[in-house]
């Protein structure tokens, strides 16, 4: 992998969904503004994107969501009475979200699955590669996997998918790979996809997970992509046809992450992505792991 191809510049953040798993806490509150210990949820992907490089960011929102638009933009009121109280630490986190990146907002309008909040994307990426972030996924800062997605796609073109092992009895709840070594260790190529298959019908226990670094031909397929598994538009449906024929946009490979991610998307992985989180933190983590580890004790 030695040819060079445009570097990324910008990312897609698909939030339009309803949060159903969450009810009734997002009944009238969008699931991607749910605290992580003291961010939302959403703070968090930006802040991915923007470390590997991507401050163009683009979030597919719909009905509901206005909070995703007023947490990343300035709220001069609460500044000045923070200026005003000379608090300045809290001054600073509030100011954190409004200057991440460039954000940029537009509607689902029809929630047609997550093809279509993609193929939502193309007027503002135009014809260029792009990232794809879910909000359910949270990749740990020490392990920057769209960094290294990144560096695949531009030397080897085409689509680069993240990929995990799964547990085989864990397939059905994932898009699952079908792939081929290369010369790189944590680097794939990927000759098939299969949305949520049986654990008989698998063609591995590579699970893709939220990150996707896609070719811009995958606007021209979603298009012609018909409603798959639950009536939806399913970019797996569109990638596997990008794997079948490399002609279309070049080839699609998979970096294989085995760092730490937290599925903020479950209730259970929810709860112990904070405690985790949580316990790791400077000025939460002493404290709170000795709390912790008196409960667990009298618990059990």
């Amino acid at each position: 992998m030695t040819q060079l191809h445009p570097v990324i510049k910008k990312a897609v953040i698909p939030a339009a969904g309803l949060g159903t798993r969450f009810l009734p806490a997002t009944k009238a509150t969008p699931k991607e503004m749910l605290p992580v210990v003291d961010k939302p949820a959403i703070q968090y992907v930006v802040e991915e994107a923007v470390s590997a490089g991507l401050d163009d960011i683009l979030m597919i929102t719909g009905r509901n969501k206005r909070a995703l638009e007023d947490h990343f933009d300035r709220n001069y009121e609460l500044e000045s009475a923070l200026i005003a109280k000379g608090d300045d630490d809290r001054l600073k986190k509030v100011q954190e979200s409004s200057d991440l990146a460039t954000m940029h907002y537009v509607r689902q309008g029809d929630p047609r699955g997550l093809g279509h909040a993609v193929l939502c994307a193309e007027p503002h990426v135009g014809n260029e590669p792009f990232a794809v972030l879910l909000g359910d996924d949270l990749i740990d800062p020490r392990d920057p996997l769209l960094r290294r997605m990144a560096e695949v796609q531009q030397s080897a073109g085409g689509t680069v998918v993240a990929l995990m092992e799964v547990d085989p009895a864990q397939v059905h709840l994932y898009g699952c790979a079908a792939v081929e070594s290369t010369d790189e260790a944590d680097v794939v190529r990927i000759t098939g996809l299969v949305e949520k298959p049986d654990a008989a019908d698998a063609p591995s226990n590579y699970a893709v997970i939220g990150r996707y670094v896609l070719d811009p031909a995958i606007f021209g397929i979603l298009r012609e992509t018909e409603p798959g598994r639950g009536g939806e538009i399913q970019l797996t449906d569109a990638l596997q046809k990008l794997a079948a024929d490399e002609t279309v946009g070049g080839p699609v490979h998979g970096v294989v992450f085995r760092g730490r991610r937290y599925d903020t998307g479950d209730r259970g992985d929810y709860l112990r992505a904070i405690v985790r989180l949580a316990c790791e933190r400077e000025d939460l983590g002493p404290e709170f792991r000795t709390w912790l580890h008196q409960y667990v004790t009298e618990e059990m």
